[in-house]
């Protein structure tokens, strides 16, 4: 595993959120922003003449509100939703989850600690508080997967999503990386999840390389530990181009 190399301007940057950008939190909602992040994206978006795109699970409402004012290309819900220069358009015809979401709604009445998050494409259950629940939160949902056609279940940090089948982090990448202000660079991803290897596979097979925050087996060439680590080299970069110009 090699250290963070230098980032350029001939590079395309795409960024997880939760684990990556940020510290995980009990709930989405209670995530924090570190200081200086937003005018770090934004000047590091503007070096890269655009080529900066948050590549999330989240919904694209949850990204702008933690990132106000910034707003930026974004593949939201895994790559269900895409947002670039021409606006926002689902990737993917969303299912019809009210079966998953109605079996992860009781069950989340029924147990403290689990949270269900229902987004435009998929469904989220949260089980960090109640990571003894794991079991059960798989055989609710993957019993009601049985009343939906065409998605499948995702495995994350303490959190299992319903979504549809073959959208993923890494078709989204691929996608943006045959569009302005994407194609012709090299593109470079950062993600801590395991919802983030497909994102590191399409960069490697693009010619760019990716950043695994924190620990686990991963196909990104490069590591740090922590989100403040990523942000420190992000720090840098725009740092050194700012005293380049």
């Amino acid at each position: 595993m090699q250290l963070l190399p230098f980032l350029t301007t001939a590079h395309a940057l795409f960024l997880d959120f939760d684990g990556t950008l940020t510290e995980m939190a009990p709930r989405p909602e209670a995530v924090r922003i570190s200081a200086g992040l937003v005018p770090t994206l934004a000047a590091l978006s503007t070096h890269l003449d655009g080529a900066l795109a948050i590549v999330t699970g989240r919904r694209e409402t949850d990204i702008d509100h933690f990132l106000d004012p910034l707003v930026l290309p974004l593949a939201s819900e895994h790559g269900s939703q895409y947002r670039l220069a021409d606006g926002s358009r689902p990737a993917v015809v969303p299912p019809d989850l009210a079966p998953v979401l109605q079996a992860a709604t009781q069950l989340a009445v029924q147990h403290a600690g689990l949270l269900v998050e229902p987004k435009r494409a998929s469904v989220a259950l949260h089980y960090r508080l109640a990571p003894h629940l794991e079991d059960l939160c798989r055989s609710t949902l993957l019993a009601a997967m049985q009343h939906v056609h065409g998605v499948e279940l995702m495995d994350g940090k303490f959190v299992l999503e319903v979504k549809p089948r073959g959208v993923h982090k890494g078709q989204a990448i691929t996608d943006f990386m045959t569009l302005p202000p994407f194609a012709g660079r090299i593109p470079v991803f950062a993600g801590d999840d395991v919802t983030d290897e497909s994102g590191f596979a399409a960069v490697t097979a693009l010619g760019g390389w990716g950043i695994k925050v924190g620990e686990g087996p991963t196909l990104a060439q490069h590591r740090c530990m922590t989100p403040a680590a990523l942000r420190g080299w992000l720090s840098a970069a725009r740092t050194s181009w700012e005293r380049a110009r």
